[in-house]
């Protein structure tokens, strides 16, 4: 089926020959009008092709572009697979653009992978065209282009999703550990906290029979002033008047000893806080205060530094929702890198230089609108470089040396934030200026 508008001059062969060697070939102008076709391939189509719209009757599969002249005609080295509508036709070929008439000839084949497709498509050997075999190689030599393309862009694929899968892997493996680590602290706070209980409250007993036998003591004195040599002798062996004076700081101390070990007690308990249970009510500020009692050993006086100054700017926050036992994994996170950051600091001046400049922890809680908070860590350490900011919250990046760390906990803590607590956390530092860690909460 030829089309007379299609001038002589646009083929190489005559226009029934061209239409015999080429049975599945199509023409098309600039606005997509179909204006010659192969035979096979119009009988291939439920509608005629000749006269209708490209759109009408074709998709392109591949490449991925729209099935527009200009789009086609960039691509005219491609090789194209088509798609006949309303059709299980599938042919493969490639676009020549002839510039004097201003068309696009679609030169190819069926995509036919095995004899009995022919049955099912209605084609028979004849319908195809005997081409030279190095066209057919050329075709192949693309189709091989093609799929090694598609192979690279595979394989890249996958080594991203393997290596994102690593990251997950290790994430995942890091909140387990804090998860197991929350449970143990949680059962050793338990054991500890019961003992701790029944000698607290017993303190209060003790004081009293004790001051009823200094008591009982006085009265003895006063009924019988000049006991006999026995008494007089054991008196000064145990140290009588001290004993009276002593005992009470004794127990006193013990008191003050038991309450100070509920507190840390409170403190694990709270800081190990699991979030199975979904999003709780809680007190930022409390969170905050138990990581720094865990860490008070880490904020004590060194042979190379003194003692870590933590100043608390806490403003009238409200109580959020939120995982706690997370929020506080964060905390701990950050004040860790505060801590190291000031140590390393502290290794790189004199003792006058760390005494005229003594190391500082400032934390800062207020509301930041009507419906967020925020907390500000930060240190007044040597900084950190602008190179390595934007690397922080990278998974497995650290600064650290080997075995010191694993990269993960910025890397958590970032998705604790901004994932688990739709929130946002950000790193302001430079260098000789400290660093500081903001983070926003929503407050529900």
């Amino acid at each position: 089926m030829t089309s007379p508008e299609l001038p002589r001059e646009a083929w190489s062969l005559p226009p029934h020959l061209f239409t015999t060697a080429f049975p599945f070939h199509f023409v098309y102008d600039r606005s997509l009008t179909i204006i010659q076709t192969g035979e096979v391939l119009q009988r291939m189509s439920r509608k005629p092709l000749v006269g209708s719209s490209l759109l009408d009757h074709f998709k392109i599969s591949r490449p991925r572009i729209q099935l527009e002249f200009e789009a086609i005609q960039k691509q005219s080295q491609a090789l194209f697979l088509l798609e006949l509508l309303h059709s299980d036709l599938h042919i493969r070929g490639q676009m020549v653009y002839v510039e004097e008439q201003d068309v696009i000839f679609f030169l190819g084949s069926p995509r036919i992978n095995d004899t009995q497709q022919l049955a099912q498509l209605g084609l028979k050997f004849k319908d195809f065209a005997i081409h030279d075999p190095i066209i057919d190689f050329l075709f192949l030599m693309q189709a091989k282009n093609a799929a090694l393309n598609e192979a690279r862009q595979l394989t890249q694929d996958l080594s991203q999703t393997i290596q994102e899968l690593q990251q997950t892997q290790m994430q995942l493996v890091q909140s387990e550990k804090m998860s197991s680590l929350g449970q143990l602290v949680a059962g050793v706070a338990h054991e500890i906290n019961n003992p701790v209980n029944f000698i607290h409250g017993n303190l209060h007993y003790v004081e009293k029979y004790m001051q009823d036998l200094l008591d009982m003591l006085q009265a003895y004195e006063r009924s019988y002033p000049h006991p006999d040599a026995t008494i007089v002798d054991l008196s000064e062996a145990v140290d009588l008047e001290f004993l009276r004076v002593d005992l009470p700081k004794v127990l006193a101390s013990i008191d003050i000893g038991t309450i100070r070990i509920q507190e840390i007690v409170k403190s694990l308990r709270n800081f190990s806080r699991l979030d199975e249970d979904g999003m709780k009510i809680a007190d930022i500020h409390e969170g905050i205060d138990s990581t720094l009692l865990i860490l008070q050993n880490r904020l004590k006086s060194k042979i190379d530094r003194p003692e870590i100054r933590i100043i608390k700017n806490y403003g009238n926050l409200p109580p959020l929702k939120c995982y706690p036992g997370q929020l506080n994994q964060v905390f701990m996170n950050l004040l860790v890198n505060a801590i190291d950051a000031l140590d390393e600091a502290a290794s790189q001046c004199s003792k006058q230089e760390c005494e005229a400049n003594p190391a500082t922890i400032t934390i800062t809680s207020e509301m930041q609108s009507e419906h967020s908070v925020s907390i500000v860590i930060a240190d007044n350490g040597t900084g950190i470089p602008t190179s390595i900011q934007a690397k922080l919250f990278d998974p497995f990046f650290t600064t650290k040396p080997i075995g010191q760390g694993t990269g993960l906990g910025l890397s958590i803590s970032y998705q604790v934030i901004t994932e688990r607590h739709k929130g946002t956390i950000q790193c302001i530092s430079e260098l000789g200026q400290g660093t500081q860690f903001c983070i926003t909460l929503p407050i529900s």
